[in-house]
C-alpha cells in the first residue's frame, strides 16, 4: 500500500513537471469563413507577417496545437475570397484558447490568463474606436458648418486621448506580465520620461535581451538626460552648404533656441511649419532662434522642402533618416519634435506645437 502511494505521488510530481503542461490548443471560429477555408497562426519579423503554423476549417471550426515555452504575442489571419482579410493579434501561450475572428468589433480571444486580461482591454480600445468612427462618418455630411465640423473634430481628439490614456493605464496594471509589456512596446513613443521611467525596473527579467525592451530602457536614460531643466546636449551635423554646424553655435549663447527635429517628407511636420514661420518673423529680433534638424535622406529633397516651406533659419542634418544622431540623442521617436532651450543652455519644454508653443514662447519671450 505504501508503495503504491508512493508510486501514484511521484506520478503526479513527474505530470506536474512534464506531462501536466499539456501545451496549448487554440481553438476558434471565423464568421463567414466556410469548411475548407485556411487560418493562418503568424508572427511579425520586422515589419512583415510571417506564417508559422496552417489550420483548415472543418465542421465551422480551425483548430492549432502545440507547445511554448513562453509567452508570445501572435495573430490569427484569413482570407476569405472577395472580403478584406482578417486578423486578430492575441497570446500563444499553453493552456485552451478560444478565438473568435469576426469584423473586429467583436473579436475575442479567451481563455488564457494572458488572453482574459488583453480581451477586456480589447473591448475597451474597440469600444472607443467604435466612438471615433461613428462621429468621423457624419463629418462626411455635407450639410454641416465650418464650426460643426470643428467641433466634431474635436470630439474625435478627446476620444483619441482618452484611449492613449486606457492604453497607458493598462500598461501601468500589467508591466509586469506579458500583457504590459507588449502594450509598452506598441506605444512607449507615446510616453514622456515622467511615465516611461518608473516602469523600467517592473518589466520582468525574462524580457532583458529583447531587442525593443533594450531600445526602450536606452531611450529612457537620453530622454532622463535630456529632459526639462536639464542641460541641451549638444552635436554636429552640416548646413544645406555641407559646412560643419553645431548645436552649440546657437544654443547657450544667449538666446532663447528651438530646435525643431523635422523632415521634408513628414506631413505633420509640413503642416506644423506655418506655425514655426509665424513664431520666428515674430520673435527672431527678440533673442530668439530656431535650428532645423532634418531627418531627412536625400539631400537635394531637404533643399527643395526648406525652399517650399519659406524656412528661413539655421539648418542641420547628416542625412541619416531615422539614425540621425541628433534624434537619437534626444531619444526623438516622432517627428515633429521640438525642445525649447533656454538663453543659459537649460531645457524649458520638449514637444510644444501649435498654439501651446505660441504661448510658451510669449511666456518666455519678453
Amino acid at each position: 500500500m505504501k508503495k503504491l502511494t508512493y508510486l501514484l505521488a511521484a506520478a503526479a510530481v513527474f505530470a506536474a513537471c512534464t506531462g501536466g503542461n499539456k501545451g496549448y490548443t487554440v481553438t476558434g471560429t471565423v464568421e463567414g469563413a466556410a469548411d475548407g477555408d485556411t487560418v493562418y497562426l503568424e508572427t511579425i519579423e520586422g515589419r512583415q507577417f510571417v506564417k508559422l503554423d496552417t489550420a483548415v476549417i472543418t465542421n465551422g471550426t480551425f483548430t492549432f496545437k502545440g507547445q511554448q515555452d513562453t509567452v508570445a504575442s501572435r495573430y490569427i489571419s484569413c482570407k476569405l475570397e472577395g472580403k478584406d482579410g482578417m486578423a486578430i493579434d492575441f497570446f500563444l501561450e499553453n493552456g485552451k484558447i478560444n478565438v473568435n475572428l469576426s469584423n473586429g468589433e467583436n473579436d475575442s480571444a479567451m481563455g488564457t490568463p494572458n488572453n482574459d486580461i488583453y480581451q477586456e482591454i480589447r473591448v475597451q480600445l474597440n469600444g472607443l474606436d467604435g466612438q471615433m468612427m461613428a462621429i468621423y462618418n457624419t463629418m462626411s455630411d455635407t450639410t454641416l458648418t465650418d464650426d460643426q465640423r470643428q467641433a466634431k473634430g474635436q470630439e474625435i481628439d478627446a476620444l483619441e486621448n482618452k484611449k492613449m490614456e486606457a492604453v497607458k493605464a493598462s500598461i501601468d496594471k500589467n508591466i509586469t506580465n506579458a500583457v504590459g509589456v507588449q502594450l509598452l512596446k506598441q506605444n512607449f513613443y507615446y510616453m514622456d520620461v515622467k511615465e516611461l521611467d518608473p516602469l523600467m525596473s517592473q518589466i520582468p527579467a525574462a524580457y532583458d535581451n529583447d531587442d525593443i525592451i533594450i531600445r526602450i530602457k536606452n531611450n529612457v536614460e537620453k530622454m532622463k538626460a535630456t529632459a526639462v531643466g536639464q542641460k541641451f546636449t549638444d552635436f554636429e551635423m552640416q548646413t544645406p552648404e555641407g559646412k560643419d554646424v553645431k548645436l552649440s553655435d546657437y544654443a547657450g549663447k544667449g538666446k532663447v533656441v528651438l530646435v525643431d527635429f523635422w523632415a521634408s517628407w513628414c506631413g505633420p511636420c509640413r503642416r506644423e511649419m506655418p506655425n514655426l514661420v509665424e513664431a520666428y518673423a515674430k520673435y527672431k529680433n527678440k533673442g530668439f532662434e530656431i535650428v532645423g534638424v532634418s531627418l531627412d535622406q536625400n539631400g537635394e529633397a531637404w533643399k527643395e522642402g526648406i525652399k517650399k516651406l519659406n524656412i528661413t533659419w539655421p539648418q542641420m542634418s547628416d542625412l541619416k533618416y531615422w539614425n540621425n544622431e541628433g534624434a537619437r540623442l534626444y531619444a526623438v521617436s516622432s517627428i515633429p519634435h521640438t525642445v525649447l532651450i533656454d538663453a543659459d543652455g537649460t531645457i524649458l519644454a520638449r514637444g510644444l506645437h501649435g498654439d501651446e508653443l505660441q504661448e510658451k514662447l510669449a511666456e518666455v519671450i519678453k
